[in-house]
C-alpha cells in the first residue's frame, strides 16, 4: 500500500493566488483545501469541487465531505492508491468555479433573540436597522455539519460583521438563530454556541424519521423573512 506523508500534492491549478492543495490524511482520506481562511470565492470553488466529484465518480471514493473551505475525500484503499486519486481529483479541480443552480428557501423568523439588541448596538444600528439589513438580499448555505441539521449561511455586507460572544452558552434550543462573523446560523437540535441569538424559527433542518433528515444543502440560497 502507498504510505500517505502529511505534505500537500500538486494540484495543478490556481484558484485566484492561492494553489488548492491536496493533502492526505492517514491512510483512508485526502483533503481538497481551497484557502486558509474564509472567502466567498473559496467556498464557491468548493461547492463546485464537490459537485463535480458527485457527479463524476472516482472508483473507491466512499465519501465527499464539504466544508467552508475544504473538501474532504474518504476512499477504500484497496480499490483506489494514493497516487492514482489524487489524480483524479488534480483533473477535477479544472472545471468552472461556478456551482450548478440551487433551490431558495424562505425561512421565518422571530427576531427576538437575547443578544439582538447588544449586536445592533455593536453595529451602530437601531434593531429595525438591522433586521431589515439582515434580511436583504438572500445568503447562501456555505456548509453544514457541527451538528445535525446545522447550518452556516453567508456572506452578510462587511457593515454586518460581529465576533462572536466572548462566553458560550451551555445550550440553546433548536430552532435559534445566531449571527457573528458575517454569517447566519441556525440551529435544528439544542447545541452550546458562542455565537449571538438573535432569533427563533420554526423552521427545522433535521428529521431523523425522514428519508432524507435534512433540506437545505450546501450552495442553497436562503431568505430570512420576519415571521408574521
Amino acid at each position: 500500500m502507498e504510505q500517505p506523508s502529511n505534505q500537500p500534492l500538486p494540484s495543478g491549478k490556481r484558484h485566484g493566488p492561492t494553489l488548492p492543495q491536496i493533502v492526505p490524511l492517514g491512510d483512508f482520506a485526502l483533503l481538497v483545501r481551497f484557502g486558509q481562511s474564509l472567502d466567498d470565492s473559496a467556498n464557491r470553488a468548493v461547492l463546485a469541487f464537490a459537485a463535480r466529484l458527485e457527479a463524476d465518480g472516482i472508483a473507491g471514493v466512499v465519501e465527499i465531505a464539504p466544508s467552508l473551505v475544504s473538501v474532504l475525500v474518504r476512499y477504500d484503499p484497496a480499490l483506489v492508491g494514493l497516487a492514482r486519486l489524487s489524480g483524479e481529483l488534480a483533473l477535477r479541480l479544472g472545471g468552472s468555479d461556478a456551482p450548478g443552480e440551487n433551490r431558495t428557501h424562505r425561512i421565518a423568523v422571530r427576531f427576538d433573540g437575547p443578544d439582538l439588541g447588544e449586536v445592533a448596538d455593536l453595529l451602530g444600528l437601531s434593531i429595525d436597522a438591522f433586521v431589515e439589513l439582515h434580511n436583504r438580499g438572500g445568503l447562501r448555505v456555505l456548509t453544514t455539519g457541527f451538528a445535525p441539521g446545522f447550518v452556516y449561511c453567508g456572506f452578510h455586507e462587511t457593515a454586518l460583521t460581529v465576533p462572536r460572544r466572548t462566553l458560550v452558552r451551555p445550550e440553546v434550543a433548536a430552532g435559534s438563530v445566531l449571527f457573528a462573523a458575517g454569517q447566519t446560523a441556525i440551529a435544528a437540535t439544542d447545541i452550546p454556541t458562542g455565537w449571538h441569538v438573535i432569533g427563533h424559527t420554526e423552521f427545522r433542518n433535521f428529521d431523523p424519521m425522514a428519508s432524507l433528515p435534512t433540506q437545505l444543502r450546501a450552495g442553497d440560497r436562503v431568505v430570512f423573512e420576519v415571521a408574521p
